[in-house]
């Protein structure tokens, strides 16, 4: 593994090492015992877009591993404005062992991965978040026990987050549908993508009913209805997504037992009720938690040698 960039670029053994790496370092640490895999390698983060989760949990994570970070913002940098985003790419590669980025569009991501000649995570970008969504399979794992054959329902925007979650479920044999209201869909192009990963034995359904998406779920998964860089749409989307929020009538038609999940920052009100992500239901902070410890993985497999 090269770098990480999206979830489909990599394949289900893949994943499940990921998981299960993740899943040791994390009982490691909770014995006090940290691995020292990034002993003298310093790791670069750069953000266009402010973080506190994705920021906090990789410099934790780098310091856990015995490593350094370097922060710098993005308006500092000025990737592809005050220089190429390969002059970038190259430089950086001259001083650090590794490079993680948090930023609007993909093409940066794969623009510094083609460049560079040191690994690449990629933190966010428009169309991907596969941190998260490792961050959310070890969740589902450690709650419900295999994440095969499981149902995982997204309620909301077909945005970076529901394409990640998407590839990885599928590719780990659990069925996931998505629910969005029309014309916001996941990109044709990632949808595309994704029934590639059917030969896992899981299957991914597009509908318009957010009941329908959540009858007998196993997890119920929402996000923002306007994410960073979206927020003149906000109005606009508030008034379109006000029947896709996850409120204790839409949970009530899950699995028994269901889990509720969001990435976060949620926005209480809007894609969910106070009563659902404050209920015994919510996982969301074993989700933030989990962020930490499979970056870890990532970090030890990628960067560390």
């Amino acid at each position: 593994m090269r770098h990480f960039l999206q979830i489909i670029d990599h394949d289900a053994d893949t994943l499940r090492h990921l998981l299960d790496e993740a899943a040791r370092l994390k009982t490691e640490a909770t014995r006090g015992q940290f691995a020292d895999s990034l002993r003298h390698k310093l790791v670069a983060l750069v953000f266009e877009k402010p973080s506190l989760r994705t920021r906090v949990s990789f410099e934790a994570g780098v310091a856990q591993l015995g490593g350094s970070s370097l922060f710098q913002a993005g308006n500092e940098v000025g990737l592809g404005v005050r220089e190429s985003v390969a002059d970038f790419a190259r430089t950086m590669s001259q001083y650090v062992d590794g490079i993680v980025l948090r930023v609007f569009k993909h093409e940066t991501v794969e623009g510094v991965a083609n460049h560079a000649t040191v690994p690449v995570i990629n933190g966010l970008s428009d169309t991907s978040h596969p941190c998260q969504a490792m961050a959310d399979l070890l969740t589902l794992r450690e709650c419900c026990g295999d994440e095969k054959g499981k149902t995982i329902a997204f309620v909301g925007d077909g945005n970076n987050v529901a394409n990640s979650l998407a590839q990885a479920a599928v590719m780990l044999g659990a069925h996931v549908r998505i629910a969005t209201p029309v014309g916001f869909e996941l990109p044709a192009e990632a949808a595309a993508r994704i029934p590639q990963a059917a030969r896992y034995g899981a299957t991914l359904t597009s509908t318009t009913d957010p009941v329908l998406a959540v009858s007998g779920a196993d997890a119920v998964y929402t996000d923002v209805w306007a994410s960073m860089g979206q927020e003149s749409e906000t109005d606009m989307r508030k008034k379109v997504f006000a029947p896709f929020q996850v409120n204790a009538a839409l949970m009530a038609h899950a699995s028994p037992g269901a889990l509720f999940m969001h990435c976060l920052p949620a926005h209480r009100g809007d894609e969910v009720t106070d009563q659902v992500i404050d209920s015994p239901a919510s996982v969301v902070f074993d989700q933030s938690e989990n962020r930490l410890h499979t970056q870890k993985a990532l970090l030890a497999t990628l960067f560390g040698g």
